[in-house]
């Protein structure tokens, strides 16, 4: 069927209805050629009239942009107080503005104040000859002046159009004050140690070659099986985060199973906390995928794209504490972690920039015009794996659920298809 804004043509609205079954198929069939047909001229007459004039073109594009539930996000109505709790789904770059605009406007306050009291002290001028003509001209000047245009409220295509929602990395230097004195170890002022991270898996794991893998993922990492013998001790997560804490590391990573697959995925940031449970979904080996290349043991950099909220940024610090700061360039590696409608997904890739070839397009910007510069540039890129998608569950305050929680998801949280957590 058309859509409400298309307008059939006179041929394409034909009887739809009939009793005849072999005759109602007949009049669709016949129907949709009608409408094809209509489109396909009215696709072509556009063409036409865009050859002519190309900001016709560029104006249909810039407003042509599917509404997604990401540009239809929506954000909890919070004050400055109220907008560092985990729970609390607020942009914090948005928060942050606010909260600049408010103290500029009590500065602008202040000066007025500070000025109308220095004219009040003033003496008054005798002169009022002069002031009667400096307030004529003044009046002349405003009539002069160019009204400003009305102002109108964007609709939702042009806010979800703009550039500033185009741009998705993360911005870690607005943590909250508040979020940053609830987690000191976590959003730390010192340098970072060096990561040294410990991966285990749950008892009775089957997962062996998984761990391994995540030990070219995570760079200064050990893989040590968690052994469920019947005569050995089962050690807690408690007594192995003590005995990783005495050997200087500084994470401990935790993969869980079932049936003999990867479902969740447990870091616990030493030597006390906070512990993140994530739960995992699509595991692809790095051998599985197509065309697919050899890791090194050169550091990767990081990008962390989309993260937003307190929680998202909490979130970020965390996956930040488990890489190298400073990574090797000569290798190539970049690991990245995509935040989208609260799933954060990780891909691993080797890129390598070469020149442009000529049937390829150049590289566009968020403002979709070409990048300047590199215009004959490209850059390749090879997945080296694994990847998979993680969905955050659960922050425990220490370690371990008996600490308590700071946050906890919760199926409620999903109603809303417009509103996330990261």
């Amino acid at each position: 069927m058309a859509s409400k804004k298309f307008k059939p043509s006179a041929k394409s609205t034909l009887p739809f209805k009939t009793g005849n079954r072999e005759r109602r198929q007949k009049l669709h069939i016949v129907r949709k050629k009608a409408l094809d047909n209509t489109r396909r001229d009215q696709r072509f007459r556009r063409r036409r009239e865009e050859d002519k004039d190309p900001r016709l073109r560029e104006e249909r594009l810039r407003q042509n942009i599917p509404l997604t539930l990401e540009r239809k996000r929506v954000w909890d109505d919070v004050d400055r107080d109220t907008g560092d709790g985990l729970g609390v789904s607020v942009d914090v770059e948005r928060l942050k503005r606010q909260r600049l605009g408010e103290e500029a406007e009590e500065f602008d306050d202040e000066e007025d104040q500070i000025d109308q009291e220095e004219a009040t002290e003033a003496p008054t001028s005798d002169n009022d000859g002069d002031s009667m003509i400096d307030s004529a001209s003044d009046n002349d000047e405003a009539s002069q002046a160019p009204a400003k245009p009305p102002s109108r409220h964007r609709t939702a295509t042009e806010r979800a159009t703009s550039p500033t929602q185009a741009t998705l990395s993360t911005k870690l230097d607005l943590t909250p004050s508040a979020l940053a004195t609830r987690f000191p170890t976590i959003f730390s002022t010192d340098p970072p140690p060096l990561p040294k991270t410990l991966i285990t898996t749950s008892l009775h794991s089957t997962l062996h070659d998984e761990a391994r893998l995540l030990t070219t993922l995570f760079p200064n990492s050990v893989y040590i099986p968690r052994s469920a013998h019947r005569h050995s001790h089962k050690y807690s997560v408690r007594e192995i985060a003590s005995f990783a804490t005495n050997r200087a590391y500084t994470a401990v990573l935790v993969l869980k199973e079932d049936q003999k697959k990867p479902t969740g995925l447990t870091f616990v940031h030493l030597p006390a906390g906070p512990t993140f449970h994530f739960s995992i979904s699509n595991w692809v080996e790095g051998k599985k995928l197509p065309g697919h290349g050899r890791p090194t043991e050169h550091n990767p950099e990081l990008i962390l794209n989309n993260f937003r909220t307190p929680l998202g940024l909490l979130t970020a610090h965390l996956f930040r504490t488990v890489f190298p700061p400073q990574p090797d360039f000569q290798g190539r590696q970049v690991v990245t972690l995509h935040n989208q409608r609260d799933y954060i997904f990780l891909r691993r890739h080797r890129y390598v920039f070469r020149e442009k070839r000529v049937t390829e397009k150049s590289v566009i910007g968020p403002d979709g015009k070409e990048v300047k510069g590199v215009e004959g540039i490209r850059a390749g890129l090879q997945e080296l794996g694994p990847r998979f998608t993680m969905k955050l569950r659960r922050i425990d305050k220490e370690i371990q659920r008996a600490s308590g929680q700071e946050w906890e998801w919760k199926g409620g949280m999903e109603k809303q298809r417009t509103k996330f957590q990261l």
